[in-house]
């Protein structure tokens, strides 16, 4: 059997074991595993599988994820997600569909110190979903919201997948940091022009919420003071060039603990729960790296990916359109495959193409960010609207996947907008060398 056949097999037997609902990291390791030993030999699969585990486990750089996981945890069991919404709520929650509003723009303020957006859908659920449920919010629109709004955790910085896509094709996390920032003021704003417009259209979805005075909006102000030092210093010390990545993690999470002891906001309880979740999260992540750095070296050595970037740069078609096609199936992968699984499944195979066609890396980063977004909210993985479920445990899946329908086609817009555009999420990372 020739390299290709194996490589097809391997890819076929990896798409359909996920089905199974097997973790992804472990399939891709044994898969690839296999499929090395099958093209190579059994002990060439067996030094690569060994040399990757120890390499992905070791590596420094990735020593960045578990920090700004740390991050985000340690924010929210502080309780600084809760006086996010707050400050949103007392601003904005007056207006029709306010309480909905309000919860984007406290999922993009908790974004902006957590890299993850499953931990940002479940901890935005568990802090918005009450409130909206007792101002008689519809169920449609207040679970979509939280589960489109959850997604922002992997656009705006910092953000996991940007860090993984900046491994793999040896990018600046910084500047890939940096060019999420526009977009993600963008699609924040997208989704509350989409909510207005729902809600406009069928007013029962969101009723007016309750009126504050001019003083109780400012005092409430306090709450955002700490998530813009955490920011600043993550980010400023990023564009300054004062600190690497993996340092700006760092940073961030001691800030965020110091704010906390400081404020007296965190419990030793809420300490160790945040360590947990740290650990669980970062071994979960770096499984599915080693396993898609075998499952990559398996591919690597049956030529598909450079034998796809051949076929595909053959095409006589704009470069535009090629991309187009590109985005059609990670729209579709998406729908089927964990968004980091499929960052690390396709990245060794679609780069090389991007490459070649000329298109800025860091752009094409954004752009995958934002597809993995959708894959996110879709379905039958849509492992937001999962997340979201599991809080709201009487709200049906097809209602919150109903929910999140207008928030999709922001993010669809949003995307198609970058490809005419590349200079929305460029033109922060130029300022920079």
């Amino acid at each position: 059997m020739n390299p290709t056949t194996v490589g097809i097999l391997g890819m076929a037997a990896l798409v359909l074991l996920i089905f199974t609902r097997m973790p992804v990291g472990f399939l891709m390791a044994i898969i690839g595993f296999l499929g090395f030993a099958a093209v190579v030999s059994w002990d060439a699969a067996l030094r690569l599988i060994a040399n990757d585990m120890f390499s992905t486990f070791s590596s420094y750089n990735l020593t960045v994820i578990p920090l700004f996981v740390l991050m985000g945890q340690l924010a929210f069991h502080s309780g600084i997600s809760s006086r996010l919404f707050d400050v949103a709520y007392r601003f904005i929650g007056r207006l029709p569909g306010g309480l909905a509003i309000a919860t984007i723009g406290a999922c993009a303020g908790f974004s902006a110190i957590c890299g993850s957006t499953n931990a940002t859908a479940a901890t935005m659920a568990a802090a918005t979903l009450p409130e909206m449920k007792r101002y008689n919010y519809k169920p449609e629109l207040a679970t979509g919201v939280v589960a489109a709004g959850g997604s922002l955790g992997i656009l705006i910085p910092p953000s996991v997948v940007f860090i993984v896509y900046g491994i793999l094709t040896e990018q600046s996390i910084g500047k890939l940091f940096l060019a999420g920032i526009v977009p993600g003021i963008l699609l924040t704003i997208m989704f509350m022009v989409s909510i207005v417009i729902w809600v406009r259209l069928k007013p029962e979805l969101g009723p007016k919420g309750t009126a504050f005075s001019f003083k109780e909006k400012l005092t409430s102000l306090a709450g955002l003071g700490e998530v813009i030092v955490l920011f600043s210093m993550v980010m400023g010390g990023l564009f300054a060039g004062i600190f690497t990545p993996t340092e700006a993690g760092a940073i961030g999470a001691f800030g965020t603990l110091v704010i906390s002891m400081v404020r007296k906001k965190l419990s030793g309880s809420g300490f160790v729960a945040a360590v947990n979740e740290t650990t669980r999260i970062t071994c979960m992540i770096m499984m599915i790296v080693a396993g898609a750095t075998i499952f990559g070296h398996f591919l690597a050595v049956t030529r598909i990916p450079f034998d796809i970037a051949h076929w595909i740069a053959g095409f006589n078609l704009p470069g535009a359109v090629i991309m187009l096609m590109m985005l059609v199936l990670y729209f579709v992968g998406g729908c089927f495959i964990d968004a980091l699984a499929l960052v690390m499944l396709t990245i060794p195979i679609f780069y090389p193409v991007v490459t070649h066609l000329g298109y800025d890396p860091i752009w094409f980063g954004v752009i995958i960010v934002l597809i993995t977004q959708i894959g996110v909210i879709t379905p039958p993985v849509g492992v937001n609207v999962y997340v979201v479920s599991g809080v709201a445990r009487d709200v049906p899946l097809h209602v919150i996947f109903k929910g999140v329908i207008p928030m999709l086609i922001a993010l669809i817009i949003l995307t198609l907008l970058l490809i005419p555009f590349p200079q929305i999420a460029l033109f922060l990372p130029s300022l920079i060398r």
